[in-house]
């Protein structure tokens, strides 16, 4: 069968744009908010009934390469908006996307690319109830760019915030970090095979939002995408006026990625994850929040250091080395890896 491809009349809105778009989501469940208008009417809108706060998130999504290990544009640009949405503390439910293709783009990969994005919107029980489609002529664009928009519903009022955090806090990462990143840089730079078995850590977080829901003294969350967990770190310090103070020896890595940060001489802690979540709990609390992840498949969750109150260096983060000294663990700066996510 000879290969499809994206020519400029798919995005003209015309019959060619109706039928690409009934092509792609003809075949897959299209699920709507209960008693509102989804994607199933292909109207311009949607309507989604709510009684309660809402919590919303856009980014655009222009990785590079679009297919990687552990996933692809589509299954990252899903992810990627839901965890925003899910680690201020609320239950996506809804979502748009917005795809800009190359022209001669296959609508094999296309297909592909739109199927892993559902599945993970199904997987959720998140409602994909809008989008839209434009091509680009062809070398006016680098393959796709994906848009999506998620809503998400807060229960019981309850939000984290970075600037939250109080000291005595805790701060525990869900998993390894810097997965993702490593990847990604990987492949750009044409070194795949130094990454052994090593994917992308692109998953959804809301399982584990939902464990630690059920504790009362959680009080910030944050995924750590761009600039990795440095920068999450970061902003949690300078946010909550407070001193972050963390300790290597227990930040969770993989040594894959370990050694390819050493080979490239870059920070590791700086590297982008995809499916990770940094928590400020109440050290009351710290051990059973890590049990229950440890009990529930995250064994490489860890507690890693602690908030405190340091007028000298409030609003810094500073990380004890495996060495024994302690330096200040900056903001990333500059571009270290363009298209991460």
């Amino acid at each position: 069968m000879q290969e499809k491809f994206i020519v400029l009349a798919h995005g003209a809105g015309g019959k060619e744009n109706e039928s690409l778009i009934k092509e792609i989501f003809g075949n897959v469940k299209l699920n709507k908010v209960e008693g509102g208008i989804g994607l199933d009417a292909f109207d311009d809108g949607a309507l989604i009934p709510a009684k309660t706060n809402i919590v919303t998130s856009i980014d655009s999504y222009t990785v590079d390469p679009i297919f990687f290990p552990g996933g692809n544009i589509g299954k990252l640009a899903a992810t990627g908006s839901i965890n925003d949405v899910a680690v201020m503390g609320a239950d996506p439910i809804a979502a748009l996307d917005g795809i800009v293709v190359e022209e001669g783009f296959p609508i094999s990969d296309l297909k592909k690319i739109v199927s892993s994005m559902i599945n993970v919107f199904e997987q959720e029980n998140v409602a994909l109830i809008g989008g839209d489609l434009k091509v680009m002529p062809k070398g006016k664009l680098d393959k796709i760019i994906i848009s999506t928009t998620v809503i998400g519903m807060i229960p019981q009022g309850k939000i984290y915030l970075d600037s939250m955090v109080k000291p005595g806090d805790r701060i525990l990462v869900s998993g390894t970090v810097g997965d993702h990143g490593a990847v990604i840089t990987a492949l750009q730079m044409g070194i795949e095979t130094e990454i052994g078995n090593l994917v992308s850590d692109c998953q959804p977080v809301t399982p584990i939002m939902r464990l630690i829901r059920k504790f009362n003294d959680v009080h910030a969350a944050k995924d750590p995408t761009r600039g990795g967990l440095a920068m999450a770190l970061n902003e949690f310090a300078a946010k909550s006026g407070v001193t972050i103070e963390v300790d290597e020896e227990y930040i969770p890595m993989k040594e894959e990625v370990s050694a390819l940060s050493e080979m490239l001489g870059i920070d590791p802690l700086s590297l982008a994850c995809e499916g990770r979540v940094v928590l400020a709990v109440g050290s009351e609390i710290a051990d059973d929040v890590l049990k229950i992840l440890r009990k529930n498949g995250y064994d490489n969750a860890s507690i890693i250091g602690e908030a405190r109150d340091n007028k000298d260096w409030n609003g810094l983060v500073l990380l004890k080395t495996r060495a024994g000294g302690m330096r200040i663990l900056e903001k990333p700066t500059g571009e270290l890896t363009p298209r991460i996510c």
